[in-house]
């Protein structure tokens, strides 16, 4: 019987989703090119861990190293992009390569501090993630609005790999000094597949999230002005911002002028919005628009803005008779995922279910869609 290596499972499981993102175009790869190289790399990870721990092929032990220390900064790099409103590498990245040159330097005069090396960076730069991850969502400007909340969890989950995989080696180290690595081959093959799986889930979630806006700055095509019943006047959930929250002047005119082109010029309705975006068309620092919206509203700018999202496809749902898929992104949304989620969680109901209990009117739909339930009569 053909024995296959579950990593060479996970490794074709990967490779579907890596061809998946590369057949959305120049557009996709330019918007992800990180994440896009970093699921090659763990495809040919977890293929070169197969070779190893499955049939003993020693030769690869140099590749799969080198490849180990690239990892974790290029993890970080491809989440600090989404935490910019710059992308992509330039000159001053260039430290992020030194973990991999010391590794190569070390190979050749040093190879009994390689393991610790490696420990190290790796528990290094999932430290750095989680620091990243501490802005909350809105720390990821550059996140597209409706998978933000994804693109964090995913950023949680791959600093939280990447010290878990450190602390499995610092296992494995303790094992070989105790047992004579009597259980060390089982533990890092299965550790080590199960890691890069995650780190993998988390890419391909954080890069298809991102790559599926439509690039644009300016809303094209958009109405200059709402049409009856189309702005609700939605611009907050249950939430409240709590009694200590001090709320300046400045940041109540932000969020007014916010609240106007999110009303007049309909910025919801654009599928690629994302902070950053919303920065440059108010002329400010994303920090002070999420500022502005997190004490105003007491929520995050996502919300905000998927709850704008939420009443106009309520506002569809009750007076058109268009098919769900063409409301989701008529309403501003990418994926039906991400709108049958947000949804549920504002209306507290399925599209399907709302359409059929409609509000008579649309005083009633604001009412329903601003208390973030709707009671079923």
């Amino acid at each position: 019987m053909i024995f296959v290596p579950l990593s060479f499972l996970v490794s074709l499981y990967l490779a579907v989703f890596l061809v998946r993102l590369l057949l959305r175009g120049r557009e996709s790869f330019a918007a992800n090119g990180l994440f896009l190289l970093l699921i090659a790399v763990y495809i040919v990870q977890t293929v070169l861990i197969g070779l190893r721990w499955g049939y003993g092929v020693m030769a690869v032990l140099p590749l799969q190293m080198t490849l180990a220390t690239l990892m974790p900064p290029l993890s970080y790099l491809a989440f600090r992009d989404l935490a910019r409103e710059r992308h992509g590498l330039s000159w001053r990245d260039w430290p992020h390569l030194v973990p991999t040159a010391a590794l190569m330097l070390m190979m050749l005069v040093w190879r009994d501090l390689l393991d610790l090396l490696i420990i190290a960076e790796f528990l290094a730069y999932g430290l750095a993630l989680l620091w990243l991850a501490r802005l909350g969502p809105d720390g990821l400007v550059a996140a597209r609005l409706d998978g933000t909340l994804r693109s964090y969890r995913s950023l949680q989950l791959t600093g939280l790999a990447l010290i878990g995989s450190a602390l499995t080696d610092i296992a494995i180290s303790l094992d070989m000094l105790w047992s004579g690595g009597q259980y060390s081959a089982l533990v890092v093959s299965a550790s080590t597949t199960a890691i890069l799986l995650l780190l993998g889930i988390a890419a391909v979630a954080a890069g298809s999230e991102e790559g599926e806006g439509d690039g644009q700055d300016e809303m094209e095509g958009l109405d200059p002005a709402p049409k009856e019943g189309r702005a609700l006047g939605l611009t907050h959930g249950t939430e409240q911002p709590s009694a200590a929250t001090v709320v300046s002047p400045e940041d109540r005119q932000v969020a007014a002028d916010l609240d106007r082109l999110m009303v007049e010029r309909r910025l919801y309705a654009d599928t690629g919005l994302n902070l950053a975006r919303i920065a440059r068309r108010m002329g400010l620092p994303a920090r002070s628009v999420s500022q502005a919206v997190n004490r105003v509203h007491g929520i995050s700018v996502s919300h905000y803005v998927n709850n704008h999202r939420i009443g106009e496809a309520c506002r569809l749902l009750a007076e058109t008779d268009l098919p769900v898929t063409r409301i989701v992104f008529d309403s501003g949304f990418m994926t039906k995922s991400n709108f049958n989620r947000e949804f549920l969680r504002v209306t507290g109901m399925s599209p399907s279910d709302w359409r059929r209990q409609s509000p008579r009117s649309a005083e009633d739909e604001a009412t329903v869609v601003a208390t973030g339930r709707r009671s079923i009569r």
